[in-house]
């Protein structure tokens, strides 16, 4: 496995902007991503552990695509939660669409990679195709970018340096967004009503905002973001409630309340469809970067 033991996390990279944080055996790289890529983008790490055993995460649904490029060893299975064994994936770089339900990752340990999160948006920009054929996939980088994408992790894998790295990135991703369809205004303004209430707002008083009937505002909508509005608006109230739930003296039934769920008992159901966990779990377990450690 080749590894970037010649960096030296210890030391600041100054100039170029690039920070490193260590957490536990991992180092997280960042750089804040050029101006252009700002409304697309919503996350944007490098990362490089320094132990090599093996783990397992679940991913809950975050309303966010995911570009994964693998630098060292690739995770080992990518799976639906609740699939058989059979219908794991051995992956290396990968992309992984918006999602309705959890999933776990195994992975050996020793990962060197780069983690985008992209708006539903910036997804639909970057990867040019309708949404809706990468919801709950997870499918290789080649697959979705073409065979480019490959040279372009072949030559991130061989730049040792991190500045470096994000600057061929930056401009890969610029490029191919520029490029990329424009979603709909009507689309794009239905997303925003969304966020901005962290999903409570009905699908007919979006369609009635952006002037379309309630079936067009759904069919562009599912082909441009990748999940209905319904279920949209259901994954950005769970992560309300996930926010919710990890501050000092949070109580269900006032999670539950504050989020429009009908009671404690909708609350669980959610958590067990959207995260396969309680409520109470969860919180404990902290989410990061859309994942739990397992």
């Amino acid at each position: 496995m080749r590894r970037t033991d010649s960096i030296d996390p210890t030391v600041p990279a100054g100039a170029r902007g690039v920070e490193m944080t260590r957490v536990g055996d991992r180092w997280r790289v960042t750089r804040p991503w050029p101006a252009p890529l700002r409304p697309y983008v919503h996350s944007y790490a490098g990362y490089w552990e320094a132990a090599a055993s093996s783990y397992r995460v679940r991913l809950v649904p975050t309303g966010r695509a995911v570009v994964l490029i693998s630098l060292g060893e690739p995770f080992a299975q990518v799976r639906r939660l609740g699939a058989s064994e059979a219908n794991g994936q051995v992956t290396g770089s990968l992309i992984a669409g918006l999602e309705d339900g959890p999933r776990e990752c195994d992975h050996p340990g020793g990962q060197e990679a780069i983690r985008i999160e992209l708006t539903p948006l910036g997804a639909y920009r970057l990867f040019a195709v309708p949404m809706r054929e990468l919801t709950n996939r997870v499918v290789g980088l080649r697959d979705a970018l073409g065979p480019g994408s490959e040279v372009l992790a072949e030559r991130l894998a061989a730049t040792t340096d991190w500045a470096a790295r994000f600057d061929l990135l930056d401009f890969a991703l610029s490029a191919r967004i520029a490029r990329g369809p424009d979603p709909a205004p009507e689309v794009e303004q239905a997303w925003r009503l969304l966020l901005r209430a962290d999903g409570a707002v009905p699908v007919g008083r979006i369609a009635a905002e952006v002037g379309w009937s309630q079936g067009h505002l759904v069919r562009r909508f599912t082909e441009q973001v990748g999940l209905t509005p319904k279920t949209s608006a259901r994954v950005l109230r769970f992560h309300r409630a996930v926010r919710l739930l990890t501050r000092e003296g949070a109580d269900l039934s006032g999670v539950a309340a504050a989020c429009g769920y009908y009671d404690q008992a909708h609350l669980n159901r959610e958590f067990r469809a959207l995260a396969g966990t309680t409520p109470g779990r969860m919180a404990a377990a902290r989410l990061a970067e859309g994942a739990i450690a397992l």
